[in-house]
C-alpha cells in the first residue's frame, strides 16, 4: 500500500528519533547500512523530510542527520504525505482519478463506499501513530533496530 520511498522514510525517521538524542547528527551511510536501504536514494528522501522541517541536517565531515522537530509531534500520515502526496488518501481504487473529480463528473464509483470506509481507517491510523511512539517501542540491539 505505501511506496518503498514513504517506507524508507518512516524507517529512517524512527531511526533518527531512536539514535540522534539530544541534537546529534547521524551520517548517512550509517543510517542508509543499518536500514539496507540505498545511499543515494535515502539521500534524496532525508533532503526532502529536512526540507520539511521533519528533520535537520548538518554538512561538513562531522555532519549527518537529525529529528527536526520532536518526535511525539511527527506522525507518519505527516511523512507518507510529505514523500508520495495525499492521492493514497482520496484516490479512486478503480483508477477513475480523485473521489472529488470523480463525483464532479456524475457519481462515484462502484466500490467508493466500502474503499472509503478502510481508506479512513487507514489514515486514521497514520495520523494516530507518532515516531515518538513507534521509536520508543522499537527493539535496539546495539546499532540495530527491528521495527
Amino acid at each position: 500500500m505505501l511506496s518503498n520511498t514513504s517506507k524508507y522514510a518512516i524507517r529512517a525517521v524512527i531511526y533518527l528519533a531512536v539514535f540522534a538524542e539530544d541534537g546529534k547528527k547521524i551520517g548517512i551511510k550509517k543510517i542508509a547500512d543499518a536500514l539496507d536501504i540505498p545511499s543515494p536514494f535515502l539521500g534524496k528522501i532525508l533532503q526532502v523530510l529536512v526540507r520539511r522541517k521533519l528533520l535537520s541536517s548538518t554538512k561538513g565531515p562531522n555532519g549527518g542527520f537529525g529529528v527536526g522537530k520532536n518526535p511525539i509531534n511527527i506522525t507518519l500520515f505527516d511523512i507518507i504525505v510529505e514523500m508520495d502526496g495525499d492521492a493514497l488518501f482520496n484516490s479512486c481504487l478503480l483508477g477513475a482519478g480523485s473521489c472529488e473529480s470523480t463525483k464532479a463528473e456524475g457519481g462515484y464509483c462502484a466500490l467508493h463506499y466500502e474503499f472509503e470506509a478502510a481508506r479512513n481507517q487507514v489514515m486514521d491510523l497514520y495520523k494516530s501513530k507518532t515516531v515518538g511512539e513507534l521509536a520508543a517501542q522499537a527493539k535496539v540491539n546495539g546499532n540495530e533496530i527491528v521495527f
